[in-house]
């Protein structure tokens, strides 16, 4: 027996999303709307990886948004 026991280390769940980051909703979703009408601002992560925005009603996961690309906010 032991007296150091091996600790069980979780991985941490895959982080996708953080407030206050903005995050584009797939052209097939929103269809018709530009990309400026289809991005949103993160409110709220919650625990099970889904997503609540600001001004945009209903949880969100991460399929329904484009890849993230920070090159593109970098360029701006």
């Amino acid at each position: 027996m032991s007296i150091f026991k091996k600790q069980k280390k979780e991985t941490p769940p895959s982080v996708w999303a953080r407030p206050e980051m903005n995050v584009t909703f797939r052209a097939e979703i929103m269809p018709g709307k530009n990309r400026e009408e289809r991005t949103f601002k993160i409110e709220k992560v919650l625990s099970n990886g889904r997503v609540l925005l600001y001004d945009f009603n209903g949880e969100h996961i991460e399929n329904e948004f484009e890849t993230v690309n920070f090159l593109r906010e970098k360029n701006r």
